[in-house]
């Protein structure tokens, strides 16, 4: 986890970073910059996404975020594929006094054709844990609140991967998660751009939306 420094007296807004399922705070260095060089203050926390339940991981980052938003300033997150629904869910418990909205990339919010082919592998429990089982499309007992904060999704429609792209999941996805199984209920806008799911917090296009959205809440059209 590492946080900006402040520069100079200015209380520039605050963006929360948050990774996905089996990555750290450095898949999402480009995009930290970038954030930074546009005026943004910026926490990007590494948290133990293979090993516990969403709803825990979101009692285990919000002890760094509740001092980050201390900050006299409004606070956003940007969350990448599993990040959004801990964002989700870190809101609906902790929901922060000046919350502006989440932008949301490659996140699963009606889960993952991929993850319900690998559910019931011991490899995949192994090593995704109980947040993996989180990710397949089958309705969770204790699914997440609806959105009553503006909201921006961005989805991929590349893939890396051509069994999964071509086979398993709906098209247009971007190999882990389809374009319609990012959308989400109550969303502001959606946009889809030309990048594979890891790649999507790396692609020029999807971090020009992402500043985009934090400035003015709507993407950029054309």
């Amino acid at each position: 986890m590492h946080e900006a420094p402040e520069t100079g007296s200015a209380r520039r807004p605050g963006v929360v970073l948050l990774h996905g399922i089996a990555r750290t705070s450095a898949s999402l260095t480009r995009l930290e910059r970038e954030l930074q060089a546009s005026g943004f203050a910026t926490l990007n926390i590494d948290y133990a996404s293979r090993s516990r339940p969403i709803a825990a991981l979101a009692d285990d980052i919000h002890p760094a975020i509740v001092s980050f938003a201390e900050r006299d300033a409004p606070l956003h997150f940007v969350a990448h594929s599993m990040g959004g629904l801990v964002a989700r869910a870190y809101i609906a418990k902790y929901r922060p006094a000046r919350l502006a909205g989440i932008v949301m990339l490659g996140t699963p919010n009606g889960g993952s054709e991929v993850a319900d082919l690998l559910s019931g592998s011991r490899l995949y429990r192994a090593f995704y844990g109980p947040a993996g089982l989180e990710l397949t499309t089958v309705a969770q007992p204790d699914a997440l609140p609806a959105v009553d904060y503006p909201v921006g999704v961005i989805a991929g429609s590349r893939f890396i991967d051509p069994v999964a792209g071509l086979f398993v999941l709906p098209k247009p996805n971007d190999g882990r998660v389809s374009v319609q199984s990012a959308m989400l209920a109550g969303m502001a806008y959606h946009i889809v751009v030309k990048a594979s799911h890891t790649g999507l917090p790396r692609h020029a296009a999807a971090i020009a939306q992402t500043i985009a959205f934090l400035r003015e809440g709507r993407f950029q059209s054309g």
